[in-house]
């Protein structure tokens, strides 16, 4: 799946936000994409696509879109 982020602009972010996804239950991979602004994540589980707003936004993000 790849999530669409906005407001990723250093490697901080980059950090911040892998670390957030990874720390879900479920996220087996994440790579965050800073260029291109999205992270693709590889999940293990069906996660409910609420979480990963929330997941992003208390990170300090937006998340735009999902697309599977």
């Amino acid at each position: 799946m790849k999530l669409i982020i906005n407001g990723m602009s250093c490697n901080h972010c980059k950090m911040r936000v892998e670390k957030a996804l990874s720390d879900l239950e479920g996220v087996r991979k994440v790579e965050v994409d800073l260029a291109g602004g999205f992270a693709k994540v590889e999940l293990s589980k069906d996660l409910p696509e609420e979480l990963f707003k929330e997941v992003i936004d208390d990170a300090g993000y937006d998340l735009v879109r999902i697309e599977k």
